[in-house]
């Protein structure tokens, strides 16, 4: 058994922060991690909107976050949160390797890729189709392949796989792209190819994915289907909260499964707080800094 003042559980920049803000404002403070530090964001091809860097590569930016907070609070990598026991005075959590009593809790256990739900996705799944172009674009260099999706990080995928030599076609529902101005102007100068109004219906292969098959709309309305051969296919539409931990604790959520907290990031259960990604809202790098900030803060004057 060990006594903490505060764990916080998930190491993404939300979590990384509260963990140095913990220690930094005199609390006895550990992260836990399942996987490794930095989450969705050591996925992201570039970033440009982080201040203090005009560019930089999600993963170095997570890196650098990790070496700068590793200063002042112990990241336990590897090691999965399972159970979260709340009592009158205290938080008892139960990971895959020990067990731990807490006065205070920070929920920052990110989101994770939403699935398509297309025929053939989980049997292509890795033979193909994949969620990230920055771990998996590489071994579809000069190849045809498709991105699924309309907002930020479909076309920073897009762009980034483009980039590396592949004949990318976007794919989208809709007749408009929800990303940043900024990043359409990009796609156009790279030359991106852009099917409108479709959506994939199936995905097609023997040992790896060959093709998709598209179900498009007319300018009537009309629906036509038609088959795009392709090496690979990204799927980048969006994200689902990892909110599972917070809901059987009793955490209260929103109709979409996100944590819902108050300005200071306080959860409806005492001494619970969550920030980043699985509180909704705008999700960017900076937001859940912040976000973990605050909620290190309020656990803080909460606990005097």
């Amino acid at each position: 058994m060990a006594g903490e003042d505060l764990i916080v559980v998930g190491a993404g920049p939300a979590g990384m922060t509260a963990g140095m803000y913990g220690v930094r404002s005199g609390l006895k403070t550990l992260v836990l991690e399942k996987g490794i530090s930095g989450g969705l964001s050591n996925e992201a091809p570039e970033i440009e909107n982080y201040p203090g860097f005009n560019r930089v590569g999600g993963m170095e930016l997570a890196s650098k976050i990790k070496e700068h907070v590793s200063r002042y609070v112990e990241i336990r990598e590897l090691e999965k949160v399972e159970k979260i026991e709340v009592s009158s005075n205290e938080l008892v959590v139960t990971s895959d390797k020990n067990s731990y009593h807490t006065r205070a809790v920070v929920m920052s256990t990110g989101t994770r890729h939403r699935r398509l739900g297309a025929k053939g996705e989980a049997e292509f799944a890795g033979r193909g189709v994949s969620y990230c172009a920055t771990c998996d674009g590489f071994f579809f260099k000069n190849k045809p392949v498709a991105v699924v999706g309309g907002g930020d990080s479909a076309v920073r995928e897009a762009l980034y796989l483009q980039n590396l030599g592949c004949r990318v076609t976007l794919i989208h529902r809709r007749d408009k792209l929800r990303a940043e101005r900024y990043l359409q102007q990009k796609l156009v100068d790279a030359g991106v190819t852009i099917r409108w109004n479709s959506v994939v219906k199936e995905i097609k292969g023997d040992k790896v994915v060959k093709s998709v098959i598209l179900d498009s709309k007319g300018s009537k309305g009309e629906g036509a289907e038609s088959e795009l051969p392709i090496a690979g296919l990204f799927i980048s539409i969006g994200e689902e909260p990892n909110s599972e931990l917070a809901a059987k604790m009793g955490v209260a959520l929103d109709a979409n499964g996100y944590i819902i907290t108050d300005k200071s990031q306080r959860t409806n259960l005492k001494h619970v707080y969550a920030a980043g990604d699985v509180t909704g809202g705008v999700r960017q790098v900076v937001v859940a800094c912040a976000e973990g900030a605050v909620a290190a803060l309020s656990a803080y004057n909460d606990l005097l």
